[in-house]
């Protein structure tokens, strides 16, 4: 009896064993390699990388699909991709090297390091410091001022960004709330060029990547001179791979001008899993753990993703991070998005895990790397198949659906509409904004057209609404982004000023038109 017994515990520990190990059913190469070839076709992306890195190894590092529709050429793992918002850890990686040397504090006021930098009220901008750069807590509204590189093309300078945070109204008190931005981080790059005396593509390029060994991977589209390895973005709006142009971006790539590939991304997630250290016996440190702790560690809280999948009990920001905990493992992740480039980069540093996806199509391919990047988690942390790939499926094609039936009322609609009351000379003429300059209302072939003059490509046809709206087409369509203008008439009818605001409910935030608020400087009667 006692040796049944003895049998019996020795079977229930070890079953209790078998719960608790981390040697869990991890998903193998051939069936991540079925997965993915299932996500590309269901969500209909052009190519896609994928690696991951466990326990210090590289385990899985390989291209799917095309770099464009047109070419056919096969991605590989050294295909590089823009990789948009995951730049924004290698910026702050480059601070905390800074902060190494002396040369800066997380706690340094920005105006001690850029006497011109002003907000939009005294105390926030004598007390503003270099942390709050980086952690989306400026009291200013999602995607506040991004219309001054989003899209690609215009004329804005570093000088203008800087002046632009004084006309911003915030929607929030300093340091309460989590908004994301984009502008904030270019100013994080130019500390970066002012105190070390070298831009902050060089930087990055001599300081990191070039450590690391990251020898296909570069800070700036103008910095590959040899394109043939490139992915191409593409849109797959309307079922077909449109290939798009590459997104040049402006001042400076801080907020997200990297374009990268997942073997070289691997060094990057070793780096951090590592804690600063690299190379073949980590006889090689970049950064101390203590820039490693405080580049994660919550400076601002978010709203905890309560699905009990993951028993989550925290969720916020910390420098060029998000951080949340999944089944008591933290996780530190960030996403990334261009017109037609959208990334993933996640790590569990409990289970030495790091997964990167990078794809080449919108606007499937945060679908596409949300599935894919949450099942391989899954399996790592021992749960269930939960069929990620459907359930995003449906979510994507119901916000699509949506949205499209909302832009395709507001079309159909202005084909209907009755404009003959419209007094165009009511309309015509220049308006300026504080931050984004001029833009011009004129006649052309007949139609009623509007222009920005700084950022060149939003420019288009306007067709009447209702009322005193307006719907522009715009000549851009790389992204969904047509636009109401909706004008202030005085009491004579004429239009006085104009404000703008996004048609589609899915119009990416970048395109922050309720930011604008243009006054009519030049009439139709006295333009020049």
């Amino acid at each position: 009896m006692k040796n049944k017994l003895n049998q019996i515990l020795i079977l229930l520990l070890f079953f209790i064993f078998c719960l608790n190990s981390t040697s869990y059913a991890q998903i193998t190469s051939q069936e991540l390699d079925a997965l993915v070839e299932e996500a590309i076709s269901k969500f209909n992306v052009a190519g896609v990388a994928v690696a991951i890195v466990k326990d210090g190894a590289i385990i899985h590092n390989s291209g799917y699909g095309v770099k464009s529709a047109a070419s056919k050429e096969k991605v590989n793992e050294h295909t590089q991709f823009a990789i948009a918002s995951n730049s924004k850890a290698f910026t702050t990686t480059a601070l905390a090297l800074l902060v190494e040397e002396g040369k800066i504090t997380w706690q340094d006021k920005v105006v001690d390091h850029i006497p011109e930098f002003k907000m939009y009220n005294a105390y926030v901008t004598e007390n503003f410091n270099i942390q709050d750069l980086l952690t989306h807590r400026s009291g200013l509204g999602l995607g506040i001022g991004d219309l001054m590189f989003f899209p690609d093309g215009s004329d804005f300078t570093i000088d203008d960004l800087l002046s632009s945070f004084q006309h911003f109204k915030p929607q929030s008190a300093f340091r309460t709330k989590f908004d994301y931005d984009n502008l904030l981080y270019l100013v994080a790059g130019e500390i970066i060029a002012r105190k070390s005396g070298m831009t902050w593509e060089e930087f990055i390029k001599t300081r990191i990547m070039k450590p690391l060994n990251m020898d296909n991977s570069y800070p700036s589209l103008e910095a590959i001179k040899d394109k043939s390895n490139l992915a191409s973005p593409h849109n797959s709006a309307d079922g077909e791979l449109i290939v798009l142009p590459n997104f040049e971006e402006m001042i400076n790539g801080a907020a997200g001008g990297i374009y990268a590939n997942v073997d070289d991304l691997c060094n990057w997630m070793l780096l951090h899993l590592n804690k600063g250290k690299y190379g073949k016996d980590l006889e090689n440190q970049l950064f101390t753990e203590d820039s490693q702790n405080e580049m994660w560690k919550i400076h601002t809280t978010t709203d905890v993703n309560r699905n009990p999948r993951y028993n989550s009990h925290f969720s916020g920001y910390g420098l060029g991070w998000g951080l949340t905990d999944v089944k008591g493992n933290m996780r530190v992740s960030h996403t990334g998005g261009l017109p037609g480039m959208l990334s993933l980069t996640m790590m569990i540093p409990d289970l030495n895990l790091g997964i990167v996806i990078l794809t080449n199509t919108e606007p499937g391919g945060s679908a596409f790397f949300s599935s894919v990047g949450l099942t391989i988690m899954d399996s790592y942390l021992g749960l269930d198949d939960f069929q990620w790939i459907e359930k995003n499926y449906e979510r994507l094609s119901a916000r699509l659906e949506s949205g499209d039936e909302v832009t395709e009322k507001v079309w159909a609609t202005v084909a209907k509409a009755n404009d003959t009351h419209i007094v165009s000379e009511d309309y015509i003429g220049i308006y300026e904004d504080a931050w984004f300059g001029k833009a011009e209302v004129f006649m052309k072939e007949g139609q009623l057209w509007f222009k920005s003059h700084r950022s060149p490509k939003l420019n288009g046809p306007m067709a009447f609404y209702k009322a005193n709206s307006f719907a522009i087409k715009w000549e851009y369509q790389d992204m969904n982004a047509d636009a109401f203008a909706m004008f202030h008439l005085d009491e004579d009818g004429r239009a006085q000023g104009i404000k703008l605001k996004g048609i589609s409910p899915n119009i990416d935030f970048s395109f922050d038109f309720q930011d604008l608020d243009f006054k009519r400087i030049k009439s139709a009667s006295n333009k020049e």
